[in-house]
């Protein structure tokens, strides 16, 4: 993981992501770095958005409160297919992060 957190912090930071920030990260905060592992997770973040992979990830989302005053057969066919879109994406993100899972398995 913390190579995840490695490259995260290096975007919130508005750093460039890339093998060798990534090892001067992990390096200042003590760890071993992997040249491997670094070079596996700069594959797998090449196809990735990360603003889209934060705002879409579960933990990360807001509920928003419903109308009340709302007619439920008017948004129950916007709310199907903002719905099936998201899950469209969702399937999408998952595909470009499968190689991810290579790293700590």
């Amino acid at each position: 993981m913390e190579y995840i957190y490695a490259a995260m912090l290096l975007h919130k930071a508005g750093k460039k992501i890339s093998e060798k920030n990534l090892l001067q990260v992990l390096t200042a905060a003590g760890i071993n770095a992997d040249a491997v592992r670094v070079k596996a997770l700069m594959a797998s973040l090449a196809e990735v958005n990360i603003d889209e992979a934060i705002k879409s990830a579960p933990t990360m989302m807001a509920t928003p409160a419903a109308p009340a005053a709302a007619a439920p057969e008017a948004e129950a066919k916007p709310a199907k297919e903002e719905k099936k879109k998201k899950e469209e994406e969702k399937e999408k993100e998952e595909a470009a992060l499968e190689g991810l899972g290579a790293l700590f398995g």
